[in-house]
């Protein structure tokens, strides 16, 4: 890293990676996961780590991570490229996991980190706000009632922010249930990516 602002996100990167605030509270203990970069051109704001995830240190190195790279219509390579996709979610560790799904992202994260983060960003043309924690922090009051409302009002904060489902197998029902998602919103995804990432 040369220039000042890459150093200052370096620096950063490393008080994040020694990161302890939520020990007690981490089943497999604090393993950050986050890709950061001054030049990264989209934002991709999940939930927190998955086991898989955590273990590998890899973010959405799991089927989630599949489905989303097909949602965005880019490859494995393009999509961890850190110097054009900034991956930040709302939680850096794994949380653990309860009876229907992994716990809600621990929000020491999002209060400490993300504030200091996000000015360190200014390249971003796109930021994909991944399920209801990320949309709560990124969308605010402009958020609708629920998630699918808000997914499907994305017009609503495009081209900036997108609003997404979580990919995960878990919501295969819910895709299933909304049709217009694939047939409307994901051609519209794949294109702004393709075109901010140009």
């Amino acid at each position: 890293m040369s220039s000042s602002a890459d150093q200052n996100l370096n620096k950063l990167f490393r008080e994040i990676r020694k990161c302890d605030l939520c020990a007690p509270h981490l089943p497999k203990g604090p393993n950050p996961v986050l890709r950061v970069s001054t030049s990264a051109t989209i934002l991709i704001a999940g939930q927190a780590p998955g086991i898989r995830v955590h273990e590998s240190s890899i973010p959405f190195n799991d089927p989630s991570g599949d489905r989303l790279r097909q949602w965005m219509g880019i490859d494995v390579d393009s999509f961890y490229d850190q110097s054009r996709i900034a991956i930040i979610p709302m939680g850096f560790c794994y949380p653990g996991s309860a009876n229907r799904g992994d716990l809600p992202p621990r929000p020491e994260c999002c209060r400490t980190w993300h504030p200091r983060l996000l000015p360190m960003l200014s390249n971003l043309g796109l930021t994909l706000a991944i399920g209801t924690y990320a949309q709560n922090y990124y969308l605010g009051k402009l958020r609708k009632k629920s998630l699918t409302e808000t997914v499907a009002n994305w017009r609503d904060y495009a081209p900036a922010i997108i609003p997404l489902p979580h990919p995960s197998p878990r919501n295969n029902i819910w895709l299933k249930r909304n049709p217009w998602f694939e047939k409307e919103l994901l051609p519209e995804l794949a294109n702004r990516v393709a075109h901010v990432l140009c």
